[in-house]
């Protein structure tokens, strides 16, 4: 990925961590998140480009604010 940018970065404990990075993948504009251990990527993590990473932002706001339930789908209307 090129043109990486680490947005946050949330602890678990003291070796492993959750990276939200942004940046550049085949010329997409992208959003990693991702687990590391140690400093090193895991293999648990999901990559997606930026509209996608505006329908997971919009889910997770419902989800917390109390709009729906976390077992219905949640489907992006344009």
């Amino acid at each position: 990925m090129k043109e990486e940018n680490i947005l946050a970065r949330i602890a678990r404990n003291a070796s492993e961590e959750l990276i939200i990075k942004e940046g550049v993948y085949w010329n997409l504009k992208v959003l990693d998140i991702r687990w590391f251990t140690n400093g090193r990527p895991t293999k648990k993590g999901v990559r997606m480009n930026i509209d996608e990473g505006r329908i997971l932002y919009n889910a997770l706001r419902r989800i917390y604010d109390g709009e729906q339930k976390r077992s219905e789908t949640i489907i992006e209307e344009e």
